[in-house]
């Protein structure tokens, strides 16, 4: 009688444990490029925030049912010279709160797929959130446009939102500076994701002091990561082409950059969540911010 009696209470305690607790990574099982169909399955959610990066005017003109809207240049905004910084940790902390985000909210990004430098804004808005230490981003695949492409529901009303004191434990590990890359050079894969012609110094933007790029750098152009219609490529294309250029070794230190640091957070989003790479950071200085020190290397 007495091992029935520990084995019924072992029993309940294991199915109270399995009921009432949170499941190991239950905080941590948002997958970062979520469907159009899983958007609308998950809307009613009562932890689901979706955020709407997209231009004021555009946002208004019809949006996704609940979607709140934070203009990407929000999270990325012109710092002195630099043109794409993160904002101060103060001044981040107290617009993430505005739009009722807290550490444990689901956010789904939703921008536009409409021009390349739309389409990256996306991955850029969802690697600062995690930097700010909300677990749970995801990215919606295909953007607006494939949400209304399927005659998915929009809305012109803006919800009521109800802000939160924001107080997230920021990632030091997500983003890198220019003294972080000078004090490990050598020691990393530097991942160079502009277009062809801009790594090899045929072409550069007017903010870039100098056309080049960071020696030894190895190319991934961020393009390739799309389809034609603005979505993701299949995981398999994307192993593929990242397998082809940085390795298969997944503890391998990479760095990614671009002119402005703009494009460089859509690989480092897919190296990190989606393909398993686990030591990724984003430079997003560039080479606006590099390429006008000539202390540093270059070529």
């Amino acid at each position: 009688m007495k091992n029935r009696s520990v084995f019924t209470a072992g029993l309940v305690t294991a199915v109270f444990i399995f009921l009432f607790l949170p499941l190991p990574g239950w905080s941590q099982d948002l997958e970062a490029i979520v469907s159009t169909q899983w958007l609308e399955n998950n809307l009613s959610r009562p932890d689901m925030v979706i955020l709407d990066v997209r231009k004021v005017e555009d946002y208004r003109n019809g949006h996704i049912v609940g979607a709140v809207n934070l203009f990407y240049r929000a999270w990325a905004f012109k710092k002195k010279h630099l043109y794409a910084e993160i904002p101060d940790q103060d001044d981040l902390s107290e617009m993430i709160g505005s739009a009722g985000i807290s550490p444990g909210s689901r956010v789904v990004v939703v921008g536009s797929t409409g021009t390349p430098q739309e389409k990256v804004h996306g991955a850029r808005v969802a690697c600062t959130l995690k930097f700010a230490g909300v677990k749970n981003v995801a990215i919606l695949d295909g953007g607006f446009e494939k949400w209304t492409y399927e005659s998915r529901k929009i809305s012109k009303i803006i919800p009521q939102t109800i802000p939160t004191i924001f107080k997230g434990h920021f990632r030091q590990d997500l983003f890198a500076d220019k003294a972080y890359i000078v004090s490990r050079w050598g020691k990393m894969i530097l991942l160079d994701v502009r277009e062809k012609e801009y790594y090899l110094g045929e072409k550069k933007l007017d903010c870039v002091e100098k056309a080049g790029r960071m020696p030894g750098a190895r190319n991934l152009p961020t393009s390739l990561a799309f389809t034609p219609s603005g979505t993701f490529m299949e995981r398999e294309a994307l192993a593929s082409l990242a397998e082809s250029v940085v390795g298969q070794d997944r503890d391998r230190e990479i760095v990614t950059y671009c002119d402005t640091g703009q494009c460089c957070p859509t690989w480092a989003l897919l190296l990190k969540e989606v393909l398993g790479y686990r030591q990724v950071r984003i430079y997003d200085g560039g080479l606006q911010e590099w390429m006008a020190d000539p202390d540093v290397p270059q070529e």
